[in-house]
């Protein structure tokens, strides 16, 4: 991705000069190099993957209770506007027989997130990839996010917060399981 930043570092020249500004003046000199390196940070889960970031970290146990990480922090780019979405994601799954390293699921949600995204896909992406790597009897991730495409433009409201699922297994079939996992993780999303 280095020899893109290059590319990247000039459009952002353009952009300067098309918005009225002087890409030369002293506070703006490094700021193409600056926003293309920012750029590859918050786009880097495009050079990961899941086999690279569970690492092996699947491991067999009879344990069949629900599995719970949430209040996982995730920053996104919104793929429309190319403005940041952030928030809090929940994930919980019922092991069959294998379960995974708790912090592998934190850093899912970052390789998912780093990446231009809708937040429905994100969670889409979380739940299936759970569900296909673990096998497990269910998968429940619900999503809560604050998007400044919606807060700093547009509509300009700042309070909303959107919130999205994805339950696959006994999380869809079984209301019992899939209201456990929503009353587990209730609480307000701090601002």
């Amino acid at each position: 991705m280095k020899s893109e930043s290059v590319d990247v570092g000039r459009i952002v020249r353009d952009l300067l000069a098309a918005i009225g500004e002087n890409p030369g003046r002293e506070g703006l000199k490094r700021t193409p190099e600056r926003v293309a390196g920012m750029f590859e940070f918050l786009t880097k889960g495009y050079d990961e993957d899941v086999e690279h970031v569970l690492n092996g970290a699947v491991f067999t146990e009879r344990y069949s209770e629900m599995v719970i990480v949430k209040d996982i922090d995730f920053f996104s780019l919104c793929e429309h506007h190319l403005v940041p979405f952030y928030g809090r994601c929940h994930i919980a799954y019922i092991p069959n027989g294998k379960i995974v390293g708790l912090s592998k699921l934190p850093r899912l949600v970052e390789m998912f997130s780093r990446r231009l995204q809708v937040q429905e896909r994100l969670t889409q992406q979380i739940a299936e990839t759970l569900f296909q790597e673990l096998k497990p009897d269910g998968v429940g991730v619900v999503m809560e996010a604050r998007h400044l495409c919606m807060m700093m433009r547009g509509v300009e409201k700042q309070n909303s917060i959107a919130t999205t699922s994805a339950m696959l297994g006994s999380f869809r079939n079984d209301v019992k399981t899939r209201n456990e996992f929503l009353t587990l993780i209730q609480r307000d999303l701090p601002a």
